[in-house]
Protein backbone atom coordinates (compact mmCIF):
# COMPACT_ATOMS: atom_id res chain seq x y z
CA UNK A 1 0.00 0.00 0.00
CA UNK A 2 1.50 3.38 -1.35
CA UNK A 3 1.88 5.20 2.73
CA UNK A 4 0.17 8.63 2.48
CA UNK A 5 2.02 12.22 3.15
CA UNK A 6 1.76 13.71 6.48
CA UNK A 7 -1.25 15.63 7.45
CA UNK A 8 -3.29 14.48 4.25
CA UNK A 9 -6.80 14.57 5.17
CA UNK A 10 -8.30 11.01 2.80
CA UNK A 11 -12.17 12.84 3.17
CA UNK A 12 -10.44 15.75 0.73
CA UNK A 13 -9.04 13.24 -1.90
CA UNK A 14 -9.77 13.70 -5.46
CA UNK A 15 -8.03 12.05 -8.50
CA UNK A 16 -5.79 13.75 -11.20
CA UNK A 17 -4.29 12.60 -14.46
CA UNK A 18 -1.48 14.68 -16.27
CA UNK A 19 -1.36 13.56 -19.99
CA UNK A 20 2.60 14.76 -21.45
CA UNK A 21 2.64 14.61 -25.33
CA UNK A 22 5.07 13.39 -27.31
CA UNK A 23 5.34 17.09 -28.54
CA UNK A 24 5.92 18.61 -24.80
CA UNK A 25 2.68 19.95 -24.37
CA UNK A 26 1.08 19.13 -20.96
CA UNK A 27 -2.77 18.50 -19.90
CA UNK A 28 -4.41 17.73 -17.10
CA UNK A 29 -7.86 16.32 -15.80
CA UNK A 30 -9.50 15.64 -12.69
CA UNK A 31 -12.32 13.93 -11.24
CA UNK A 32 -13.18 16.99 -8.79
CA UNK A 33 -15.96 19.26 -9.67
CA UNK A 34 -13.73 22.03 -9.97
CA UNK A 35 -10.64 22.80 -11.78
CA UNK A 36 -7.21 22.28 -9.80
CA UNK A 37 -3.76 23.25 -10.56
CA UNK A 38 -1.12 19.98 -9.56
CA UNK A 39 2.32 20.17 -10.05
CA UNK A 40 1.41 23.24 -12.58
CA UNK A 41 -0.68 21.51 -14.89
CA UNK A 42 -4.20 23.34 -15.07
CA UNK A 43 -6.52 20.16 -14.40
CA UNK A 44 -9.93 20.06 -16.06
CA UNK A 45 -12.94 18.69 -14.21
CA UNK A 46 -14.73 18.22 -17.28
CA UNK A 47 -12.12 16.93 -19.49
CA UNK A 48 -13.67 13.98 -20.71
CA UNK A 49 -11.50 11.44 -18.92
CA UNK A 50 -11.51 8.66 -16.62
CA UNK A 51 -9.63 5.44 -16.31
CA UNK A 52 -10.85 2.44 -18.30
CA UNK A 53 -10.34 -1.22 -17.62
CA UNK A 54 -7.28 -2.35 -15.61
CA UNK A 55 -5.12 -4.73 -16.39
CA UNK A 56 -6.84 -7.42 -13.84
CA UNK A 57 -9.55 -7.41 -16.70
CA UNK A 58 -9.79 -10.15 -19.09
CA UNK A 59 -7.61 -9.17 -22.84
CA UNK A 60 -5.29 -6.69 -21.14
CA UNK A 61 -1.42 -8.30 -20.91
CA UNK A 62 0.59 -7.65 -17.87
CA UNK A 63 1.51 -4.18 -17.07
CA UNK A 64 -1.62 -3.03 -19.06
CA UNK A 65 -4.54 -0.50 -18.54
CA UNK A 66 -6.52 1.85 -20.58
CA UNK A 67 -8.32 4.93 -19.97
CA UNK A 68 -11.69 6.29 -21.98
CA UNK A 69 -12.24 10.24 -23.21
CA UNK A 70 -14.45 12.29 -24.98
CA UNK A 71 -13.29 14.65 -27.95
CA UNK A 72 -13.12 18.08 -26.80
CA UNK A 73 -11.92 21.23 -28.28
CA UNK A 74 -10.43 22.45 -25.65
CA UNK A 75 -8.59 19.32 -24.20
CA UNK A 76 -7.68 16.45 -26.39
CA UNK A 77 -9.02 16.92 -29.73
CA UNK A 78 -9.22 14.34 -33.39
CA UNK A 79 -6.75 16.52 -35.01
CA UNK A 80 -4.21 16.35 -32.25
CA UNK A 81 -5.06 12.50 -32.11
CA UNK A 82 -4.86 11.97 -35.87
CA UNK A 83 -1.14 13.68 -35.78
CA UNK A 84 0.10 11.21 -33.80
CA UNK A 85 0.78 13.47 -30.91
CA UNK A 86 -0.85 11.06 -28.26
CA UNK A 87 0.96 7.74 -29.82
CA UNK A 88 3.68 7.30 -27.18
CA UNK A 89 2.89 10.17 -24.57
CA UNK A 90 3.39 9.75 -20.98
CA UNK A 91 0.30 9.40 -18.53
CA UNK A 92 0.80 10.11 -14.49
CA UNK A 93 -2.07 9.03 -12.24
CA UNK A 94 -2.29 11.38 -9.38
CA UNK A 95 -4.32 11.18 -5.75
CA UNK A 96 -4.35 14.67 -4.57
CA UNK A 97 -5.95 16.83 -1.49
CA UNK A 98 -8.36 18.56 -3.57
CA UNK A 99 -8.17 21.23 -0.53
CA UNK A 100 -3.92 21.91 -0.80
CA UNK A 101 -3.39 20.53 -4.58
CA UNK A 102 0.21 20.97 -3.79
CA UNK A 103 0.05 17.61 -1.44
CA UNK A 104 -0.05 14.90 -4.01
CA UNK A 105 0.65 11.06 -3.97
CA UNK A 106 2.02 9.56 -7.50
CA UNK A 107 -0.19 6.48 -8.16
CA UNK A 108 1.23 5.22 -11.02
CA UNK A 109 2.92 6.20 -14.48
CA UNK A 110 2.00 4.55 -18.31
CA UNK A 111 2.79 4.98 -21.69
CA UNK A 112 -0.13 5.67 -23.95
CA UNK A 113 0.88 2.59 -26.62
CA UNK A 114 -2.37 2.87 -28.71
CA UNK A 115 -5.46 4.99 -29.69
CA UNK A 116 -9.00 3.50 -30.82
CA UNK A 117 -11.33 5.92 -32.01
CA UNK A 118 -15.11 5.59 -32.15
CA UNK A 119 -17.44 8.35 -32.73
CA UNK A 120 -16.58 11.14 -30.35
CA UNK A 121 -15.21 8.58 -28.20
CA UNK A 122 -11.65 7.44 -27.59
CA UNK A 123 -10.25 4.33 -25.60
CA UNK A 124 -6.22 5.01 -24.86
CA UNK A 125 -5.11 1.74 -23.91
CA UNK A 126 -1.86 2.37 -21.36
CA UNK A 127 1.53 0.24 -21.01
CA UNK A 128 2.82 0.48 -17.57
CA UNK A 129 6.57 -0.47 -16.71
CA UNK A 130 5.82 -4.38 -16.50
CA UNK A 131 4.76 -4.03 -20.04
CA UNK A 132 8.49 -3.93 -20.68
CA UNK A 133 8.98 -7.48 -19.61
CA UNK A 134 6.56 -8.85 -22.51
CA UNK A 135 8.44 -6.65 -25.17
CA UNK A 136 9.92 -9.07 -27.42
CA UNK A 137 13.91 -7.76 -27.78
CA UNK A 138 16.13 -8.73 -30.84
CA UNK A 139 14.91 -11.21 -33.33
CA UNK A 140 14.78 -15.03 -33.61
CA UNK A 141 17.98 -16.74 -35.32
CA UNK A 142 15.52 -19.09 -37.94
CA UNK A 143 15.46 -20.19 -41.39
CA UNK A 144 11.67 -19.18 -41.66
CA UNK A 145 10.94 -15.67 -42.36
CA UNK A 146 9.52 -13.66 -39.36
CA UNK A 147 7.90 -11.01 -40.83
CA UNK A 148 3.94 -11.54 -41.55
CA UNK A 149 2.85 -11.88 -45.36
CA UNK A 150 1.98 -8.40 -46.25
CA UNK A 151 3.48 -6.36 -43.60
CA UNK A 152 6.03 -3.33 -43.56
CA UNK A 153 9.09 -5.90 -42.87
CA UNK A 154 7.71 -7.79 -45.91
CA UNK A 155 6.85 -4.87 -48.07
CA UNK A 156 4.45 -7.14 -50.78
CA UNK A 157 0.44 -6.51 -51.30
CA UNK A 158 -0.61 -10.30 -51.69
CA UNK A 159 -3.63 -11.64 -53.72
CA UNK A 160 -7.00 -11.92 -51.61
CA UNK A 161 -6.63 -15.71 -49.55
CA UNK A 162 -2.95 -15.69 -50.28
CA UNK A 163 -0.43 -17.42 -47.14
CA UNK A 164 2.97 -18.03 -47.06
CA UNK A 165 4.89 -20.70 -45.18
CA UNK A 166 7.69 -18.26 -44.72
CA UNK A 167 10.23 -20.20 -46.32
CA UNK A 168 12.78 -19.27 -48.31
CA UNK A 169 11.69 -20.95 -51.75
CA UNK A 170 8.05 -19.72 -51.07
CA UNK A 171 9.22 -16.27 -50.51
CA UNK A 172 10.91 -15.71 -53.72
CA UNK A 173 9.14 -18.74 -55.96
CA UNK A 174 6.24 -17.47 -55.39
CA UNK A 175 5.87 -13.72 -54.28
CA UNK A 176 9.51 -12.64 -55.98
CA UNK A 177 10.27 -11.15 -52.66
CA UNK A 178 13.81 -12.57 -51.72
CA UNK A 179 15.59 -9.06 -51.26
CA UNK A 180 12.99 -8.72 -47.90
CA UNK A 181 13.17 -12.31 -46.80
CA UNK A 182 13.47 -11.96 -43.06
CA UNK A 183 15.07 -14.94 -42.11
CA UNK A 184 18.30 -17.17 -42.21
CA UNK A 185 17.83 -19.78 -45.02
CA UNK A 186 21.66 -20.57 -44.92
CA UNK A 187 21.66 -21.50 -41.63
CA UNK A 188 22.67 -24.67 -40.20
CA UNK A 189 19.93 -27.07 -38.58
CA UNK A 190 20.14 -29.64 -36.22
CA UNK A 191 21.36 -32.14 -38.81
CA UNK A 192 24.33 -30.22 -39.32
CA UNK A 193 24.93 -30.81 -35.64
CA UNK A 194 24.57 -34.38 -35.81
CA UNK A 195 27.33 -35.01 -38.67
CA UNK A 196 30.28 -36.84 -38.24
CA UNK A 197 33.17 -38.03 -40.52
CA UNK A 198 32.33 -41.88 -42.05
CA UNK A 199 35.07 -43.88 -42.62
CA UNK A 200 35.22 -44.37 -46.58
CA UNK A 201 33.20 -41.23 -47.76
CA UNK A 202 34.07 -37.95 -49.04
CA UNK A 203 34.75 -35.77 -45.76
CA UNK A 204 35.19 -32.69 -47.68
CA UNK A 205 32.03 -30.75 -45.62
CA UNK A 206 30.24 -31.12 -48.77
CA UNK A 207 27.40 -32.73 -46.83
CA UNK A 208 26.31 -29.68 -45.47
Amino acid sequence: MRALPEGLDTGRLCQAWVVTRTDGVRLGFTDHDRELVVDGVVCRASGGWSPGASETAAGYAPGQGAALGVLDADGITESDLAAGLYDGAKVAALRVDWSAPSRVVRLWTATIAAVAREGEAFTATLAGPMADLERVAGRTFTRLCDARLGDVRCGVSPPAGASCDKRWATCVGTFGNGVNFRGFPTAPGEDFLTLYPVEGERNDGGRR
